[in-house]
């Protein structure tokens, strides 16, 4: 089975790359640090409804993107 939290970070991978935005870009973006985004992408953070939304709206997207 495939932990949500791993799902969620290379579903938010996937969508920084197509978009080409940096860590360290979507990091700033999002108002987050880029040591935060690195640890969601591979699945070691658990990540607050409150960041979801920064994350989406720094990307450019609909939260249900990010969650689908």
């Amino acid at each position: 089975m495939v932990d949500i939290k791993h799902k969620f970070g290379e579903k938010m991978r996937q969508i920084r790359k197509q978009k080409k935005i940096s860590q360290e870009e979507l990091a700033f973006r999002a108002g987050l640090h880029r040591t935060y985004i690195s640890d969601v992408e591979r699945g070691f953070r658990n990540i607050s409804i409150e960041n979801i939304e920064k994350l989406a709206k720094a990307l450019n997207v609909n939260i249900d993107k990010l969650i689908s």
